[in-house]
């Protein structure tokens, strides 16, 4: 492999369109990266859920297949308590809508995120063009 030195024509070039980073340029770069951050946190979180969910309803709907009369054991913190089938049933869906909200708040925040995320995104390429790398 042969190595050469740029030309003065080449060097003035590169020099000129890299853009001198700014205070700012800065913050809205450190910005982004913390947003990326959370994102990744948020999509983890936004799939435990969703498997949580998916499991209770998977549940309830065994449930239906069991006697009325049947004592189900249900997962209190960390033991299971054996209670009556409807007892067990309003408990399910109580929980399965808590982490509905749960899943909608966090769908929520992540499209907020992602759209300050796009904006930052327009500002740093308007302004450094190839020179920076954003893709996540």
């Amino acid at each position: 492999m042969q190595r050469r030195m740029l030309s003065k024509e080449d060097e003035a070039a590169t020099s000129a369109d890299e853009a001198e980073v700014r205070r700012e340029d800065q913050d809205n770069i450190n910005r982004f990266s913390r947003l990326h951050q959370r994102e990744t946190i948020l999509e983890d979180e936004l799939k435990t859920k969703q498997k949580d969910k998916e499991d209770l309803d998977e549940v309830s709907n065994e449930l239906e297949l069991a006697d009325e009369d049947d004592l189900i054991p249900y997962k209190i913190g960390d033991s299971f308590i054996s209670l009556p089938l409807p007892e067990v049933q309003s408990l399910l869906s109580s929980s399965t809508e808590k982490i509905g909200e749960d899943v909608s708040a966090l769908e929520e925040k992540l499209s907020g995120i992602r759209e300050e995320m796009q904006q930052l995104k327009i500002a740093l390429y308007a302004r450094f063009g190839r020179s920076i790398n954003l893709e996540t």
